[in-house]
This record gives structure tokens, C-alpha cells and sequence, in this order.
């Protein structure tokens, strides 16, 4: 008789049912992402709600620097408290409740309304906190749902859903909700849904209330399906204090585990770059090319397709080629398309080829710069994903099983540590400068440096030393 399957972590292996419900999860927060932090809301609010897009990319920068340096601080000590208290679903609905609120305020961003641009820059911060910190309790669940050999897949697909969700979101806003100023209608020639006025830019003000109700029923199986670890009675006062102390205790101890606290720094490095460069490749282009909610909801349809094979065949790649060797593939196809897409001005491309620029009667993307930026961002959606789901999975496969939480809350730390420095230093070059193109070479650095750490790294399960 064989002997029962169990997973990474050492426990019962999830039912399909389980599985798919925790990977589904990635469908309900990409929205997020997509709409909110890189195609739709960030542009609009740069170039539409700040009305002023270099000046918008600066205090964009800014409300990415503020969530980044408090999930920095928060992630790691939520992770040790999470590994006392053992069950993650009680923060993850905690948290989500944050997000939920903080995303739907997001509908008070009216243009002309420049008193309120703090009270947006705030509830956009309370989205970012609430988002990442319940992804914190998510990703600390994937080694106990299955096999470690199957990591790899359950990730990759994951993120592949999700993408495909983002994309799914971006086209419902485009077909149905976001009309053209000229015509009122929307990509698909409908009048738009609710009533929403294009002039007023309301479609670009309800991604937030979009992507929280997309949260709220799409993250609905993973509560109900996918199983969680048995719940530890502590007294909540308990429970910090003992985080506190085995967050210090891991700290000490991060030296004993050299490859992993070698990972967590590559890490830390190539995904501040890739957060910039998604955060930032929108409000470049509507600053550049003057591009309006259709045209970069369109853009950002194409970038979600690319993103989505992507991770679909990362998440094969991983189990057959390794997570480092999948990271490595990955992050060299994001350094590619960032050094191509910060080439390109409306009038050159490569840096010194001059052309012509954007004419009024030509199509979307008509334009030669306008072409290279879209291929630019193809590669960068190629890359994205393997990068992404690929850097979960590793540190499942070094992480020791009984530190897993605790290690996927430096996870979560090295994912934001120095986020808010990218987004800082970008808003500090964007100002100095005076243009939005300049702020973007920071990207390049934090890629290309995350890449270089990355290389020593080896593929195995951490032992202390």
C-alpha cells in the first residue's frame, strides 16, 4: 500500500478543489494590479487628477514610497506573529477588508479636485498595505497545499490565471464602461454602463470600486475551499510578543542561512525594479504619447496576454529547468524591454533614431515610437510573470518547512524593503529633471544589480550553518 501524498511542507496534500481555489485567488487581486497600480487609475491620476504629468509621476512615486516603507517594516513581523498564531485566513480576511475600503475610496478622485489629492494619495497607501500584507498570508500557504514538485505548476498557473483575470477587467472596462470623450461610447459602441461620464473621467475613478468588488466575490473560494493550518489559542498580546521575538531570532540566525539571505537581497533588488517599471510604464506612455483611458486599456489588454503565457509556461519552465535558472531567463528579457521602452521618446527611438511623431489621424500605436514602446512592453509582459511566480516557488523549495511563514514574511520584506526607494528616487530624478524619461533609468540599475546577486545563488533547501 502507498503511502499518502503530502506536501512541501509535510502535511495532507489540498484537494483539487483546494488548490484551484488558492490559485484562483490570484484572479480575484490582479485587478488590482492591472487596473489600479499600472494601466488605468495611475495614469489617470498622474496626467488626469493631478493634471500634470511629470508633477503626477512625482507624487505617484511618492504614495509608492510610503506603502513600500510601511509594508517593509510590517511584512516581516506579521509573517513571525502569523507562524504563532498558525492559521493565515483570519489576516488574510483582516487585510482584505483594508484593501477593499481603501481601493473603492479611490472614486473620489475627481478631476479639478486638488484639495483632495492627499486624502487619494492616502486611501491609495491603505490599498497597497492592505494588498500586500494579505499576500503575505497567501503565498505562506502554497507548501502546504502540495508536493514540492508541483510548486512550480500551482505558482505558475496562479499567476497565469490572474493575469488572465487582469485582462478580463481591463476588457470589461473598455467595452462596456469607458466611453471615448469625442463619441460617449465605449470600445465596443456601447453607451457606457452606470452612466459613466467620460468627461469627468469616471471610468479611470471606478477601477478602485471595480477591483474591490472583483476582490470581494473572486476571493470567495479560497475562504470557503482551500485548507488552512489548525488555528493556535495565544492571546493576541502573546502573539506579538512572541513574533517580536522569533523575528529577532530569525534575524540572528539569517546568517546560518546564507542562500537564502542571498536570495531574499537579489530579490529585494530585481523586484523593486520590476514593480517600478510596471508602475511606471503607463504614466510614461500617457505623458509621452499622450495616451487616454482606451488606448491604455488596450495597451495594457496586449501587455495581460503576453503576461499571461508567460507565466503559464514559467510555471512549466520552473519545474523542469529550476527556479533560478527560470528567474535568470526571466529577468534578462525585463532588462531587454526596460532598456528598450526608456529608448524611446515621441520623436526617437533607440535613443538617437529620430521619427515622426504621433499624427492625428493615425491608429493606435500607428506611430514608429509608438510601435517600439508596444514591443517593449510585450517583452516586458513575457518576463513579468515567470519572473514573478518563479521567485515564489524558489523560496518555497530553500525555505525550511517549520520557518516557512516566517521566511515568506522576509519574502514579503525583500519584495518592499527597498521598494520605496525606486519610486522615491524616480520622483526625486522625474522633478530634478524636469521629464518623466529620466526617472525610469533607475530601473535598469535595480534589475540588472538583482540579476548580478542572483548568480551565486543555489537551488536547495536551506540547512543552518
Amino acid at each position: 500500500m502507498n503511502d499518502p501524498e503530502t506536501s512541501a511542507a509535510g502535511g495532507p496534500v489540498a484537494s483539487k478543489a483546494g488548490r484551484f481555489s488558492w490559485a484562483f485567488f490570484d484572479w480575484a487581486n490582479q485587478p488590482y494590479f492591472t487596473l489600479i497600480t499600472t494601466f488605468l487609475f495611475a495614469p489617470y491620476f498622474a496626467a488626469g487628477f493631478v493634471g500634470d504629468a511629470v508633477k503626477g509621476q512625482e507624487l505617484w512615486a511618492y504614495t509608492q514610497s510610503m506603502a513600500g516603507l510601511a509594508i517593509a517594516i510590517g511584512s516581516p513581523l506579521l509573517g513571525a506573529i502569523a507562524d504563532q498564531t498558525g492559521a493565515r485566513k483570519p489576516w488574510l480576511l483582516m487585510f482584505s477588508v483594508i484593501f477593499i475600503v481603501g481601493a473603492s475610496l479611490l472614486w473620489f478622485a475627481a478631476p479639478g479636485a486638488s484639495g483632495s489629492v492627499g486624502l487619494i494619495m492616502g486611501v491609495a497607501v491603505a490599498a497597497a498595505l492592505g494588498m500586500e500584507f494579505a499576500l503575505v498570508f497567501y503565498n505562506a500557504m502554497l507548501p502546504t497545499l502540495v508536493p514540492e514538485k508541483e510548486m512550480g505548476r500551482l505558482s505558475g498557473f496562479g499567476w497565469g490565471i490572474g493575469y488572465v483575470g487582469g485582462l478580463l477587467a481591463l476588457f470589461i472596462v473598455l467595452g462596456f464602461l469607458a466611453g471615448s470623450k469625442e463619441t460617449g461610447l465605449t470600445m465596443l459602441g456601447f453607451v457606457p454602463l452606470l452612466g459613466l461620464d467620460p468627461l469627468m473621467h469616471e471610468a479611470d475613478r471606478f477601477t478602485g470600486p471595480l477591483a474591490a468588488l472583483w476582490y470581494t466575490l473572486f476571493s470567495l473560494p479560497m475562504f470557503l475551499l482551500t485548507p488552512d493550518v489548525p488555528a493556535r489559542r495565544m492571546a493576541p498580546l502573546r502573539a506579538v510578543q512572541s513574533g517580536l521575538r522569533q523575528l529577532r531570532n530569525t534575524f540572528a540566525r539569517l546568517p546560518s542561512y546564507k542562500n537564502i539571505a542571498l536570495f531574499l537581497v537579489a530579490r529585494m533588488t530585481y523586484y523593486d525594479g520590476l514593480s517600478a517599471i510596471f508602475a511606471f510604464g503607463g504614466i510614461y506612455a500617457a505623458g509621452t504619447f499622450g495616451w487616454e483611458i482606451q488606448t491604455l486599456g488596450i495597451f495594457g489588454i496586449l501587455l495581460s496576454l503576453f503576461a499571461a503565457f508567460g507565466a503559464f509556461l514559467g510555471g512549466f519552465a520552473d519545474d523542469r529547468l529550476g527556479s533560478r535558472k527560470t528567474i535568470l531567463l526571466a529577468l534578462t528579457g525585463l532588462i531587454l524591454g526596460t532598456l528598450l521602452s526608456v529608448s524611446i521618446t515621441a520623436d526617437t527611438v533607440l535613443f538617437v533614431i529620430e521619427v515622426a511623431p504621433r499624427a492625428a489621424d493615425d491608429p493606435i500605436f500607428g506611430s514608429v515610437a509608438e510601435g517600439f514602446y508596444l514591443f517593449g512592453g510585450v517583452l516586458i509582459g513575457l518576463s513579468g510573470g515567470p519572473a514573478q511566480a518563479a521567485s515564489r516557488t524558489f523560496l518555497a523549495r530553500l525555505a525550511p518547512p517549520e520557518m516557512m511563514n516566517e521566511f515568506f514574511g522576509l519574502y514579503a520584506l525583500s519584495g518592499k524593503a527597498t521598494s520605496f526607494i525606486a519610486p522615491l528616487v524616480i520622483g526625486l530624478v522625474t522633478a530634478a529633471a524636469g521629464h518623466q524619461r529620466a526617472g525610469l533609468f533607475v530601473v535598469l540599475g535595480f534589475l540588472f544589480v538583482g540579476l548580478l546577486l542572483l548568480l551565486p545563488v543555489r537551488e536547495e533547501v536551506a540547512r543552518p550553518v
